[in-house]
This record gives C-alpha cells, structure tokens and sequence, in this order.
C-alpha cells in the first residue's frame, strides 16, 4: 500500500451549522465546501489545514451511521483517512495481511473521492478509510 499523507479527519457532529463557528471564528479555518451524500445519509464540511482536511460530518437521517456513532459516542473524532495511489490495491494488500474491510470494493465519497473502510476490530479500534 502506498499512502502519501492523511487525507482527512473526520469528526462527527449533531450540526455543522453549529459547530462552524468553533472552526472558523476560534481556529480560523474556512470551510471551503458543504456537500450531502446521499447514499451515507450524511453532510460534510471540508477545512483545509495544510496538506489534511477536517471533515465535520453532519447525520442527516437518524438511521445514518453517523446518526449512531453520536449516540452511542457522543460527538468527536469519528475516523481518519488515508491518501493512496490505489484503492483496490491498497484493499487488497490490507486483507492479505488479515485486516477486516467494511468495503470489499471502494465507493464514491465526498468531493468525488473513491473511499473504502476498514473495520476498527482489525485496526486498533481506529476507523480507517482509505482514499484516492
């Protein structure tokens, strides 16, 4: 697998509306995009920070994955993500080496990001998500 740097940071949030002033008035960062993505049942928002992002994810169904992480966990960091050159490869070399996927294939993500998870059970109780 060949990861050139961390992609982003996601963190769960019950409202991006509520959480931006935190981010932009207190750290001084600047949003620079807000999307929903459907199919995850969730909305983002994307700070740069350097060469990684912070990315606020928003439940935007109850059922959503999101929507769970924050009642079961409460708000906070809810994974980190990788930049690789290849996501089928890179799944492919991490099963070999006996780790859980989520995603046996990637999937679309926000801004147009091929995405595929590995299972915390497999990664030090770290949600991973590898990018390209």
């Amino acid at each position: 697998m060949n990861i050139s740097h961390i992609e982003h940071i996601g963190i769960a949030v019950k409202s991006i509306e509520n959480s931006l002033p935190y981010y932009e008035n207190v750290l001084g960062l600047k949003c620079y995009n807000i999307e929903e993505v459907t199919d995850q049942k969730v909305k983002t928002a994307f700070f740069k920070v350097g060469q990684t992002k912070i990315e606020l994810l928003e439940p935007t169904a109850e059922d959503s994955t999101i929507a769970k992480f924050i009642e079961k966990k409460g708000e906070g960091v809810h994974h980190i993500a990788f930049a690789v050159s290849d996501v089928v490869e890179s799944l492919a070399d991490v099963e070999s080496k006996g780790v859980q996927l989520i995603d046996k294939a990637p999937r679309g993500g926000a801004e147009g990001l091929q995405i595929a998870f590995l299972h915390p059970k497999s990664t030090g109780s770290v949600l991973t998500e590898l990018c390209q």
